[in-house]
């Protein structure tokens, strides 16, 4: 059997160690690599460093634009600190790549790696950038504010809250919908309080039989005595259609937005009162059914 062979490192000499150092000949050797690295990095050194500390100072500054701009466009606080902050950390990430790469190292691969940590983080959020967005687009386009009353996504309500990922509405009925912001931005939206005036269109219907001057007067009296009821625009009042069981009248009239469903309510049953105390009916769909008797044969 072949005899096993150990080696052992030598103990390092500490005062040997120190001897050399303070050696005149090594020192001067280890003082000349130092320079020489000194003279030759120090440079680059110096002027990452003054890229990173200018680019920090033109990040704040183009922060700063952002929210000048923003605010003047009266755009949501909210919106304002978060695009603020996104521009400002797009520009330093860009300035310490700058400043790395006149270090001397190479920023391909810490971009490649970047840019797949934001395709991943896209696809995984798609949906909630997407309510993202078209809140942003809210936000800044108005289509509506906090206190209008519309119609979006098959729901009708006030907005109570407009928020970076969604809105909340509050039903006439007092329940509370919360909609995605992507539904609202993809879709029709009705502001019914946009406008400071509103037309309540009315249609009434009386037999053939009625005198239709006689009809027309009475709507019309009804429409001068409400106060509410706006002069300008005129009112109309027609016979607009001829169907199978009535005589149609439209009835058209403006009012202020926040008088709309008062004046519209208070109408309808003031027709009634007013036709049922002329005698004039206000007919209804009717079917005449004949019976025959037959004889046994």
């Amino acid at each position: 059997m072949p005899e096993e062979t150990t080696t052992t490192e030598a103990p390092i000499d500490v005062a040997e160690t120190v001897t050399e150092l303070m050696d005149p000949e090594k020192s001067a050797e280890l003082l000349n690599a130092g320079l020489e690295l000194l003279i030759q990095y120090a440079p680059n050194v110096i002027f990452a460093l003054l890229i990173f500390y200018v680019g920090k100072m033109i990040a704040k500054l183009i922060q700063s634009m952002v929210k000048k701009v923003m605010s003047k466009g009266d755009v949501d606080p909210l919106i304002i600190g978060f695009t603020s902050s996104i521009v400002y950390m797009g520009v330093l990430v860009f300035v310490v790549v700058a400043s790395l790469g006149q270090l001397g190292i190479q920023t391909t691969s810490f971009i490649a790696i970047l840019g797949a940590a934001g395709l991943a983080i896209g696809l995984a959020l798609q949906g909630s950038l997407a309510n993202f967005a078209a809140g942003f687009l809210l936000i800044i386009f108005r289509p509506f504010k906090e206190g209008d009353v519309i119609e979006a996504s098959g729901v009708t309500g006030k907005v109570e809250v407009i928020q970076i990922f969604t809105t909340t509405l509050k039903t006439p009925d007092n329940k509370t919908i919360i909609i995605p912001n992507a539904s609202l931005g993809n879709g029709n939206i009705i502001n019914y309080s946009s406008q400071d005036r509103r037309r309540v269109d009315l249609t009434v219907g009386v037999s053939y039989d009625a005198d239709l001057k006689e009809v027309r007067g009475i709507l019309a009296k009804i429409v001068n005595e409400d106060e509410r009821i706006l002069a300008d625009p005129a009112h109309q009042i027609v016979v607009g259609e001829l169907a199978d069981n009535s005589v149609n009248f439209f009835v058209r009239v403006w009012v202020k937005s926040e008088d709309y469903w008062d004046v519209y309510f208070a109408a309808n049953e003031s027709v009634k009162i007013r036709l049922d105390e002329a005698g004039i009916g206000i007919p209804y769909p009717q079917r005449d059914v004949h019976l025959y008797e037959h004889k046994a044969a």
